[in-house]
């Protein structure tokens, strides 16, 4: 419970009707969820206004309703603060009720198209095996030491990230590694936070049914080091052609990272195959179970990270020698009998999965068979979608096209969407089924010895959203039960 007064202190007031010496219990965005003495925040989002849910909020026993534009009923048990902009708005107060969680915290942001996942759960268990309490905010799960909370959103609302922030410094925590994504960043879901550092990783083709134009996104991103304090460090991929604008304006200290470019922390790859990757550092090696170019790309960024945070580098490297990537993000398993290898993977933008296509091709001998099964999600941005079709016909040997979460649209309409950038040379490669679960048999069945699967798109994911409903579903556990059946 906390005064009203001291936990709008920083807000851009421009009307307040009603006490602000009123006791708050708890904040909240969701009018449903409001409960005597609560605090709610009408916020303008992309298809909803929480301005609608004001009334409904006050009938509840809001005591404090923060809004841009005053109701026209106004009830005299409720004071009423007027904003300029409600989300910052909320940034400011969330912080200032859980008592400014992320100053007491060493708190790194990762934003960028691919690679938060990996690089944000890295750091986590890097942290965790150097015996340092520890929180991660991911896609995947947000854990506090060991305890694992659910992630709906890449990046959460105010509220809910300084409250899981709050509970990591009650428990002892000292870092707290966190996925920023584009989202969160442009609707002001990470303002009023105080980050130590910030990375970037790359950023390629994605979310254009949000952000409208690449610009746009871009910009998304370089908001947030824009707004990094001169105390932090602002980390970003060299190799990637948009690196110099994340730091243009940034007060933060510059830091670069590469594999092939000359930068503040290089590696170079020694040595790619299925049974991982071997890195020089500094002219030491070092061996991990993960694989691929983009994992270097991630080992590299974590060992800088680490660096920034002052851990000792030979602790790093011994430590990342024996750590496993991210749930969904390149994991292999491999069948019995005809010693199959299928790859579970995230992969859903089109240079992602050119990445794991390409590291697929790099550590395979070129005799055995690659069939990628590939879907595309509904209601998202459909420019893409046949650009992820003619990257998966022209480095696959067989191609399945089904659905990915097709929400509201029609999973025909998506799967013809995708069918239109393959080009005529590729017709004979392309198979379509639409169930999912019968892609991923059907690829089994095709496959035979040493041959690889790739199934893209949903990683981690143990659902599938069809018209509204999330019906469960794991491409991983599909595989398996598949292998095994194989087997028999």
């Amino acid at each position: 419970m906390k005064i009203a007064r001291e936990i709008l202190y920083g807000v851009n007031i421009l009307e307040v009707h009603g006490s602000t010496q009123i006791e708050v219990e708890a904040l909240t965005i969701n009018s449903q969820k409001v409960q005597y003495g609560w605090a709610f925040f009408a916020l303008k989002g992309v298809t909803v206004d929480g301005h609608q849910y004001i009334q409904s909020a006050v009938q509840q026993g809001a005591s404090l309703i923060v809004c841009e534009n005053l109701p026209k009923e106004i009830n005299n048990n409720t004071t009423y603060i007027v904003v300029q902009d409600s989300h910052r708005a909320l940034g400011i107060v969330a912080a200032n009720f859980y008592d400014h969680p992320s100053s007491q915290l060493k708190l790194v942001g990762i934003t960028g198209t691919n690679g938060k996942t990996t690089v944000s759960t890295l750091c986590y268990q890097l942290f965790k095996s150097l015996g340092y309490k520890v929180g991660l905010l991911s896609t995947i799960q947000n854990i506090i030491n060991e305890d694992i909370y659910p992630s709906t959103h890449t990046t959460s609302d105010a509220i809910h990230i300084n409250e899981l922030l709050s509970k990591m410094v009650e428990q002892g925590c000292q870092y707290a590694f966190m996925e920023v994504s584009s989202h969160a960043i442009h609707q002001d879901r990470i303002y009023g936070l105080e980050f130590t550092g910030g990375v970037f990783t790359n950023i390629t083709h994605d979310h254009l049914d949000y952000h409208k134009t690449f610009m746009d996104y871009i910009y998304a991103k370089k908001k947030f080091f824009d707004n990094l304090p001169k105390t932090a460090f602002a980390l970003v991929n060299k190799d990637d052609a948009r690196w110099d604008v994340m730091l243009q304006n940034c007060k933060a200290r510059h830091l670069t990272f590469a594999l092939k470019s000359i930068a503040d922390y290089q590696t170079r790859i020694l040595e790619d195959s299925f049974n991982g990757l071997i890195l020089s550092i500094d002219k030491t090696e070092l061996h991990t179970q993960l694989m691929g170019q983009f994992n270097a790309y991630n080992l590299l960024t974590v060992i800088a990270i680490a660096d920034q945070l002052h851990i000792d580098k030979t602790k790093t490297l011994t430590a990342l020698s024996l750590l496993k990537g991210a749930q969904g993000r390149f994991e292999w398993i491999k069948s019995n009998q005809e010693s199959i290898i299928g790859i579970v993977d995230y992969a859903h933008t089109p240079d992602a999965l050119k990445n794991v296509l390409d590291t697929i091709q790099e550590v395979r001998t070129g005799n055995e068979q690659l069939i990628t099964i590939i879907g595309c999600g509904g209601d998202r941005d459909k420019e893409k979608r046949p650009k992820m079709a003619l990257i998966a016909s022209e480095l696959s040997d067989k191609v399945i096209i089904t659905t990915d979460n097709p929400r509201s649209e029609e999973p025909m309409d998506i799967i013809r969407q995708m069918q239109d950038g393959v080009p005529k040379q590729h017709y004979k490669k392309i198979i379509v089924q639409a169930d999912r679960k019968e892609a991923i048999r059907t690829a089994v069945m095709l496959a035979g010895k040493q041959d690889i699967i790739l199934i893209a798109g949903k990683g981690h994911e143990t659902y599938q959203e069809i018209k509204g409903v999330k019906y469960p579903f794991n491409d991983k556990a599909i595989l398996q039960e598949t292998f095994i059946e194989m087997n028999k």
